[in-house]
């Protein structure tokens, strides 16, 4: 079985944003306190595309859906 362990800096790739490691940081320290009732996918700061993507990720559990739960988790903080 092929298994996909996809990083931080993959995920930024795919979602079309700057994906060096101080970039991602920066990105994380500006959308920080994400409000706990929207959802990451719903987001105000994302494209149509990215959005979509991320919900798609988290409704089909796909292989991206760990990385992603991992991103909404940094923005709660």
């Amino acid at each position: 079985m092929y298994t996909s362990e996809h990083t931080f800096s993959a995920l930024f790739q795919q979602l079309g944003l700057p994906s060096q490691h101080g970039e991602i940081t920066s990105f994380i320290q500006a959308h920080r306190s994400l409000d706990p009732h929207t959802t990451l996918a719903d987001a105000p700061f994302w494209s149509d595309s990215q959005s979509a993507f991320l919900r798609e990720a988290i409704s089909d559990d796909s292989d991206w859906a760990e990385v992603v739960d991992e991103l909404d988790a940094q923005l709660r903080n």
